[in-house]
């Protein structure tokens, strides 16, 4: 039985949103969603939504931060905008770090359960030391 790979792709009339950007040319950008009617009318019925955009530089270069921040004006979005990137940034964090735990734990030596349990005579990989490959599940 096949199965469907066609998706979706019609934008939904009742869920459109007008963006506007701010930015201090400094820590990062603030973008306020707008919600708007099928005709570009602002639309009362829905919530003004304000997404803050920074990055965070790392040893391997600039990583993207996104993240809501919970405000009715733009002036207490502009206000939250610390807390929210501080608690992006804790989270990104806390991501990495359960990486590196997950890699660390997935390491795999290739015919480590035979003879002797390092990978043959000689230990490592064979008669001449370290001939053995580590993967990464």
């Amino acid at each position: 039985m096949a199965q469907d790979t066609t998706t979706d792709l019609s934008m939904n009339p009742n869920g459109l949103y007008r963006e506007e950007t701010y930015t201090d040319q400094r820590v990062g950008t603030l973008r306020q969603m707008v919600p708007v009617t099928a005709d570009g009318e602002a639309d009362a019925g829905r919530a003004t939504l304000f997404v803050g955009q920074a990055q965070l530089m790392t040893p391997m270069g600039p990583l993207p931060l996104s993240f809501g921040i919970e405000a009715d004006t733009l002036a207490k979005a502009v206000d939250g905008f610390a807390e929210a990137a501080q608690q992006a940034i804790e989270e990104a964090a806390r991501e990495l770090q359960e990486m590196q735990r997950e890699r660390a734990g997935g390491l795999v030596v290739p015919g480590a359960g035979d003879l002797g349990g390092m990978g043959g005579p000689g230990g490592l990989g064979g008669a001449g030391g370290l001939g053995g490959k580590i993967q990464l599940r």
